[in-house]
């Protein structure tokens, strides 16, 4: 299961790199030298968001309420199969949750920056 978290966490950490990517503006009258440097700037604001933290959170407490319904339902096999299962949910919702506040993050310092983001 460690492997497993591990590379969930690395998965997920080369995800958050490119998602705000794809944050797409109204390019009519701006400067886009401008814009690659506010872009820049906007996503260092990003790297405040503790991903990384919410994936490693979602994994444990998914792994515990895995192995907790595993345990109920399944005896001492269902509980580690339980906690595998939930340690993967867990952490794929945390780092989905870390990922969409990211790309908020770098559109609300967009738009307060003045650039029309379209998506």
């Amino acid at each position: 299961m460690n492997y497993t978290a591990i590379a969930l966490l690395a998965l997920f950490s080369l995800v958050a790199c490119t998602t705000t990517d794809e944050i797409i503006i109204d390019q009519k009258g701006v400067n886009m030298t401008t814009y690659q440097q506010d872009l820049a700037e906007c996503k260092s604001y990003a790297e405040s968001v503790k991903t990384g933290e919410k994936t490693a959170v979602g994994a444990a407490s998914g792994a515990v309420v895995g192995g907790l319904i595993g345990a109920i339902t399944g005896g001492g096999s269902g509980a580690a199969k339980g906690a595998g299962v939930g340690a993967v949910g867990g952490g794929a919702k945390g780092a989905s949750q870390g990922v969409e506040t990211e790309v908020q993050v770098v559109k609300t310092c967009l738009r307060g920056r003045g650039y029309r983001v379209l998506n």
